[in-house]
């Protein structure tokens, strides 16, 4: 019944004729409102940079048995102490505490002591501090500036790979379709001022190279639809290479979503943000996969002549005897 259900739901999604190019204009006019929304947001109110940017301590505490989580972030802030990222580390009963510089600019000996003081009452085991180290704010300045880096080598990649794979347009296409992901991604993080750390930055990598995948997916049946359809304008072949992995799309998309969904609900605090990260990204990028991608491509004027594959110099030759 199951398989038949899903076969069901392939084959509807799979037969539907919609005009993705004909509504081009009203999407590129909501891309571009999302951008200068995220543009803005990252330009005003800027990115709610975490420790591993701004610099802080690290605090890791042992127990004798696996303690409650919770229990430590709210023991933490009914002490007044900076706002802390509590997280198991290495096993149940290891826990690492990452907060800003106090305001008071207390070294990490008499922080320490703070955290331990507001925790051993509250624990029936014994607490062990086990190690205290500071990251200092050059370090955060050059690990923003080493992710920032790794993004644009990303991008670079893609270029060069999309480039030797399709045609010049198509990799235009996509490096338009993952700038749009990745600035209106980080916009909703400024925007709301979510914490911005290096598991944020980790699911902006991720999410390129999920949008990429699925523009994959579109321009390859694009290409094949471009020598296989004889009559149509560039316009028509795109709209029914859409329509033809349309299902593939959304199932993906969908199934993906569920587990995100599911780490966002039930993965606790610390992994909140990345799944968050995800969420937005895949939606997106299934949308510029959709849109902006092939919209681009079509802008840029691409026509069944830049899809027929290149005769090598002397094919002629080879039939004459």
């Amino acid at each position: 019944m199951i398989k038949r259900g899903n076969k069901t739901m392939r084959s509807v999604i799979g037969e539907s004729s919609f005009d993705f190019m004909g509504n081009r204009k009203p999407a590129m006019i909501l891309s571009g409102a999302l951008l200068a929304i995220a543009l803005l947001a990252i330009l005003i109110r800027g990115l709610n940079f975490g420790v591993d940017f701004t610099g802080g301590f690290t605090i890791e505490v042992g127990y004798d048995s696996p303690p409650d989580i919770q229990q430590i972030r709210d023991v933490l802030v009914a002490a007044e102490l900076p706002d802390a990222a509590v997280q198991n580390f290495g096993s149940s009963t290891d826990v690492l505490i990452r907060m800003a510089p106090p305001e008071d600019g207390q070294g990490g000996a008499a922080l320490s002591d703070d955290v331990f003081k507001a925790l051993a009452p509250t624990s029936e085991t014994p607490v062990d501090i086990r190690r205290v180290e500071f990251v200092g704010p050059q370090v955060g300045e050059e690990l923003r500036e080493t992710g920032g880096l790794a993004v644009l080598m990303a991008l670079f990649a893609i270029v060069v790979y999309i480039w030797f794979r399709f045609e010049k347009k198509f990799s235009v296409g996509s490096v338009l379709a993952l700038v749009h992901d990745v600035v209106i991604t980080v916009g909703i993080f400024a925007l709301f001022q979510i914490e911005f750390d290096l598991t944020i930055l980790a699911a902006i990598l991720a999410v390129i190279g999920y949008s990429l995948n699925d523009t994959i997916v579109v321009f390859d049946r694009i290409r094949e639809n471009f020598r296989a359809m004889r009559r149509g304008t560039p316009a028509e072949v795109m709209n029914v290479s859409i329509n033809q992995t349309l299902s593939r799309t959304v199932i993906t998309s969908f199934t993906t979503l569920l587990v995100l969904m599911s780490l966002f609900i039930f993965g606790g605090k610390t992994i909140n943000g990345f799944a968050l990260a995800l969420i937005i990204g895949v939606i997106i990028g299934t949308y510029s996969s959709i849109f902006v991608a092939s919209t681009a491509v079509l802008g840029l004027g691409i026509t069944k002549e830049d899809m027929m594959p290149v005769e090598k110099e002397g094919a002629d030759l080879d039939h004459i005897p």
